[in-house]
């Protein structure tokens, strides 16, 4: 059940950012351009996005295990420091260059775009490096 319900969730997930415009990386750069023609129609995405995000977390907080019967594992950390702050520049940084973010990516990936391709390939390097600096510095 649990493998249906998540194949359910990207299906719905992805159908979701197709029909925003987020997939397209063109759209993307038109809501990043704020000194060009700005297009503010993801903004509108993002704050519905949001609304129903301060919504769910809500609920969740007050469960103890999810709809399906699964434990409840939200975020406990609540700090600012540098490596968020460092990850959510380059995250920003490569959201501009790109146009695409990691689901956004995947999706375009799905539907054929070559830029796409280039893009996960590049995020799936960037997180095995990450991964491999993290084991590296543990030791």
């Amino acid at each position: 059940m649990s493998i249906f319900t998540s194949l359910l969730a990207g299906l719905l997930f992805g159908l979701g950012l197709i029909v925003s415009g987020m997939a397209n990386p063109a759209k993307v750069l038109g809501f990043l351009d704020l000194a060009g023609s700005w297009d503010p129609s993801l903004a509108f995405v993002m704050a519905g996005a949001i609304a129903v995000g301060v919504v769910a977390f809500a609920v969740a907080r007050r469960r103890t295990v999810s709809l399906l019967g699964g434990v409840m594992k939200l975020p406990t950390a609540s700090h600012i420091d540098r490596r968020l702050i460092g990850g959510s520049v380059l995250f920003g940084v490569g959201w501009g260059i790109a146009g695409f973010c990691p689901g956004p990516g995947l999706v375009a990936l799905g539907m054929g775009e070559v830029k796409a391709l280039v893009f996960v390939g590049a995020m799936l390097v960037g997180m095995g490096l990450f991964e491999w600096l993290e084991r590296r510095g543990r030791r």
